[in-house]
Formats: structure tokens, sequence, C-alpha cells
């Protein structure tokens, strides 16, 4: 079996991720995997408003937050609490900084190697008593400036 990248956000890759799980491919999941992979950042309501819209899968407010809860415990997403206090699931599971935007409640991904590489050196140096460190999320706060960034993805 071919190794699976855990941002291959394929259907075929995260069917694959959800049996390495022991976890059936039901047409709910697959309608959250695929909201999700169109939105990026999302929480649960969007994920909702979006399959509605689609009109192809019924399926509770409830259980889209389950299945996001679920996915996100077992890495296949990742997740964040808002400053609105809202929790958003997140597609991308690589190592990455957010911008975000406390005026509209939204992220983008920063896929910035770079950064990434002088937070992880230093993160390595420190030690906290008491403490392993995992990682870290790192999400920068920020608002529009009316200018189009061309580091945004």
């Amino acid at each position: 079996m071919r190794s699976i990248s855990p941002y291959d956000m394929s259907n075929e890759a995260f069917i694959a991720r959800l049996k390495a799980h022991d976890l059936k491919a039901t047409p709910q999941r697959i309608a959250v995997h695929e909201a999700m992979v169109e939105l990026g950042h999302a929480n649960a309501a969007q994920v909702s408003e979006f399959i509605e819209r689609k009109g192809e899968t019924k399926i509770t407010l409830a259980s889209i937050y389950n299945i996001l809860c679920q996915l996100a415990v077992l890495g296949i997403y990742s997740y964040r609490n808002s400053a609105s206090n809202k929790m958003y699931f997140d597609v991308n599971t690589r190592k990455h900084v957010h911008l975000y935007d406390k005026q509209t409640d939204t992220y983008v991904d920063v896929d910035d190697e770079e950064l990434c590489s002088q937070i992880d050196s230093y993160i390595k140096k420190k030690r906290f008593r008491g403490y392993k460190v995992e990682g870290y999320d790192l999400n920068i706060l920020c608002h529009p400036s009316g200018r189009k960034s061309t580091n945004r993805k």
C-alpha cells in the first residue's frame, strides 16, 4: 500500500485514511470532506451550508460537528478556536502558519518554510519545565489592508 500524504485530500486518500482508522466512508463523511476541501477552513455551520447548497446529502449540523471533531482528533484535519469562540477546522495538516482576520473571522494559510524552520529551531532549543512540546499553532492576527498580498494561499 502506498504511503498517504497528510495533505493529499483526494477522496481516494481520504477514504484510505478513514480505513486506516477502521472507519467507514459514509456518504455523510464524504460530503463533509468534500465541503472542507472546497472551503479549506470552516466551522460546522459553514460546512452545513455548503452541503445544503450542493443538495446531494442529508446530514444534521450536530452530525457534521461530530464528524469534524472525530477527524480532528484522528489528525486527519486540524482545528482551532476563533476569537468568536467558534471551532474552525482545517484540511491542511502540514506545518504552516495562519493569518487570522478577527473582523471577518477567517483564516488564511501561510506556507512559509523559512518561518516554520525558524520557529522549529527556536522551539528545539527551549525547555519548558514539566512539558514536552508536540508542535505549535501560530495565528498571526490581522485585518485587511486594502492591498492584495501575493504571500497568501
